[in-house]
């Protein structure tokens, strides 16, 4: 399943990315990891088009390839 998902970042402001994949712990996006920041950092998102007042999640990138960018849930 693909959805759209809005991230933030301080380095960038917001971008809207598509999933290749989602799971309990976490996400894939289809994103040019150059446009994005390194391992190791923080993003917030959420998913769009599905609800109105989606929650916004914090997730930390944790793997980076040609195709896109891992992002683990967590919690604060």
């Amino acid at each position: 399943m693909s959805v759209k998902v809005k991230i933030y970042h301080k380095s960038f402001g917001e971008k809207i990315v598509k999933t290749k994949n989602i799971s309990d712990s976490g996400l894939f996006i289809l994103a040019e990891p150059t446009e994005l920041p390194n391992v190791g950092e923080i993003v917030t998102g959420a998913v769009q088009g599905m609800i109105e007042n989606p929650p916004l999640v914090n997730m930390r990138i944790v793997r980076v390839d040609q195709d896109g960018v891992g992002l683990q849930f967590f919690e604060n």
